[in-house]
């Protein structure tokens, strides 16, 4: 009778643990609220970022890597224009495109930042893993600012890094 108690609750945890766990942020209730329904994307300038991000990095050798949460901002810095946000397109090392976190255009307000977090359990992006956005700006002086901050600690270790997003011409 103890093993079947046993083989019953080590059952109920695994199917409790099995569940479809979401290993990076893509809150699509918040994406929902932000979505730009209504604009006339036509009358503003549109253009597209680049941005590296390291969800994992190598350590000692290159057969051994390190796994890192990325934190991605996505910034406006203008005081006064709302920007927009048309895409946020994820690769991985080796360039194919792991997932888009939105479909529908987003808007952020003046001096607003919204974020994704890579998960340190999501090692789909791989040790050179980017993001390529797409935006549109009512004036090119303050265009959108985006940065990642990558981090891991395990014990009194910890390793912290940025990158800084550069507009891409294509």
């Amino acid at each position: 009778m103890k093993y079947l108690a046993f083989i019953v609750a080590v059952l109920l945890s695994s199917c409790s643990h099995n569940q479809n766990k979401e290993i990076s942020s893509i809150n699509p209730v918040n994406w929902q609220k932000r979505a730009a329904n209504h604009v006339v994307f036509d009358s503003l300038t549109t253009g597209k970022s680049y941005l590296p991000v390291y969800s994992q990095i190598y350590q000692l050798n290159e057969n051994r890597t390190y796994d890192l949460t990325v934190t991605v901002s996505l910034r406006n810095i203008s005081l006064s224009d709302t920007i927009y946000i048309l895409n946020a397109d994820y690769y991985n090392t080796s360039g194919e495109k792991i997932r888009n976190y939105f479909n529908t255009p987003i808007y952020l307000l003046p001096m607003e930042t919204v974020e994704i977090i890579i998960d340190e359990l999501d090692r789909e992006g791989g040790t050179g893993d980017n993001f390529v956005f797409g935006w549109a700006v009512k004036n090119e002086k303050n265009l959108p600012f985006f940065e990642a901050v990558m981090i891991s600690t395990t014990g009194q270790q910890g390793l912290s890094f940025t990158t800084r997003g550069i507009r891409i011409f294509e």
